[in-house]
């Protein structure tokens, strides 16, 4: 079966709102991580941390630059993932669909190629 990704992309916005309730937005996430667990799709989920703790490497220029987070948009920000393993793009939508997000936030679906789709490089 194909894997899908889903990729959770927040705003300050909706992050910060996240936070308000964040309580309650743990809980329906563990909840809706079972849900995955017991129809057998989920391959691994996890979180990021505070963009403010990372660093952005930039490779325009001749030598790569190290630059502290936060980075320079952050209209949307990968926050997360969940990593499914469904029959279809359409299955993974539906699952997209019910992932609690606070208001203002996207969920971006993406194949995952298998191993063989991958281009070889022949020695």
């Amino acid at each position: 079966m194909p894997k899908y990704l889903l990729i959770m992309r927040g705003t300050d916005e909706s992050n910060a709102a996240m936070m308000a309730d964040i309580d309650e937005m743990m809980a329906t996430t563990r909840q809706f991580i079972e849900e995955m667990v017991k129809a057998g799709v989920l391959l691994a989920a996890e979180g990021l941390d505070d963009p403010a703790q990372g660093v952005m490497v930039d490779f325009s220029g001749e030598a790569p630059v190290v630059t502290d987070g936060p980075y320079g948009e952050t209209k949307e920000l990968f926050g997360g993932f969940f990593l499914l393993d469904v029959a279809s793009k359409q299955e993974a939508v539906e699952w997209a669909k019910r992932v609690p997000a606070a208001r203002g936030a996207k969920v971006e679906v993406r194949r995952v190629p298998g191993s063989d789709e991958v281009p070889q490089v022949e020695a």
